[in-house]
This record gives structure tokens, C-alpha cells and sequence, in this order.
């Protein structure tokens, strides 16, 4: 099993093609470091719910958010409310779920953690 700091140390490569889809036994794994993440309906992404006390906060860590999605060249859709940010994680181009989603999943959560939460 890896544990969220691995995951989180990881950086995103390019993907193109359905040969990156992670397996279902590959997922598994990664989703028991990523307890608070769920694989959406289809299973085509990973997404979670973020609160904050406030709309400060919630801009705080979209902006941060979007500092490491730039710089990983991986972007999620996110969900923008007052006192919370749902985030998404999917790579369209492999149609579905890949490794860079599952690194960007990490590095959301522990700037999440890392901000007392």
C-alpha cells in the first residue's frame, strides 16, 4: 500500500491513450490512502468535498489548488461555494482514471491537512 505521502511526493507525466487507465486492483490501493475520496458514479474520476468556516478559506485553498494543478500540468474541475470546494480528478486524455489523478488527489489532500484540516 502506498501511504498519502508517497503518492503526494509523485509528479504528473504526460498520458495519452487508454493504456494508462489504471486497473481496478491498482485503484483499490490507491483509494485506501485516499479514505476521504470517492470514484464518482461512473468511475471515470475521484472527487471530494473540501470545508472551511468561511469564503476566505475556501479561496485560500482554491488558490493554492490551482498553484499545484499549474505546476503539475494536471487540473481538476472544481466546484467553488462559500465554505466549501468539491474537487474532481479525471484525465480525459486516457479516458478515465490515471496515476496523475491519483497524485493530484494527494497533493489536494495534504495541502488540505497541512492547512488544519
Amino acid at each position: 500500500m502506498s501511504t498519502l505521502a508517497d503518492l503526494a511526493a509523485r509528479h504528473c507525466q504526460p498520458l495519452k491513450g487508454p493504456q494508462y487507465l489504471l486497473s481496478d486492483e491498482m485503484l483499490g490501493r490507491y483509494m485506501e490512502a485516499l479514505a476521504r475520496w470517492d470514484i464518482v458514479a461512473d468511475g471515470t474520476a475521484v472527487e471530494r468535498t473540501f470545508r472551511f468556516p468561511d469564503y476566505y478559506r475556501t479561496m485560500a485553498f482554491v488558490n493554492a489548488l490551482a498553484f499545484v494543478a499549474h505546476v503539475e500540468d494536471h487540473h481538476p474541475d472544481l466546484g467553488v461555494h462559500y465554505d466549501r470546494v468539491v474537487v474532481r480528478f479525471s484525465t480525459h486524455d486516457v479516458g478515465g482514471l490515471s496515476e496523475n489523478d491519483i497524485t493530484c488527489a494527494a497533493k489536494a489532500e495534504q495541502l488540505w491537512n497541512g492547512g488544519g484540516g
